[in-house]
């Protein structure tokens, strides 16, 4: 027999999230590019995200077209710290970020979407300097500056909009690691 399952944050039921969902709309259209075998595993902060910011766009699979992905939605950005070029600085000499694309997976699934789908390379980005370790506890990455993509996607925000409170929104996150800790022997 297998669990009841939440239709709102796609969790199980037992362990449903929707009442720490706090929805906001974001400075610009967010595209969130999904592995497929990360929209399986069951921790993935992704639906979470997408509930999170309000008009989002989830994509799931291996390769997609530039016209797949921003559909003429304005000048994109990549949130990501590629290495191979300057990272955007929010300077006012810039074009305004008329979409944000962030890729959810591991660090290797991300290098292998970027592997099939070379065009991500030429987009301008967005380099995080998260001022705190990620708080997400229950997955662990290789850099000391991984953060989850819920983390990622609310941080973008926060930096094209430094007067908005999209952190807030994070406390989705903390009720899910704490539950998730709970478990734990």
């Amino acid at each position: 027999m297998s669990r009841m399952i939440c239709g709102g944050c796609e969790r199980p039921v037992s362990v449903c999230l929707c009442a720490s969902i706090l929805a906001v709309k974001p400075p610009c259209s967010v595209v969130i590019w999904q592995d497929p075998t990360e929209s399986r595993h069951r921790l993935s902060t992704t639906p979470l995200l997408h509930r999170t910011l309000l008009g989002s766009r989830l994509l799931v699979g291996d390769v997609f077209s530039y016209d797949d992905v921003f559909q003429d939605a304005g000048q994109p950005a990549l949130v990501f710290p590629l290495e191979h070029k300057s990272a955007l600085t929010g300077s006012s000499d810039e074009l305004p970020i008329g979409t944000l694309l962030l890729l959810d997976g591991t660090w290797r699934k991300v290098r292998r979407l970027f592997h099939l789908n070379p065009w991500l390379y030429d987009l301008p980005h967005i380099r995080l300097a998260p001022e705190q370790l990620s708080r997400y506890r229950i997955r662990k990455s290789p850099r000391e500056d991984g953060v989850s993509t819920l983390e990622a996607g609310l941080l973008a925000c926060q930096w094209l909009d430094p007067k908005g409170d999209y952190l807030t929104s994070l406390s989705v996150l903390d009720r899910m690691v704490e539950l998730q800790q709970s478990f734990i022997k």
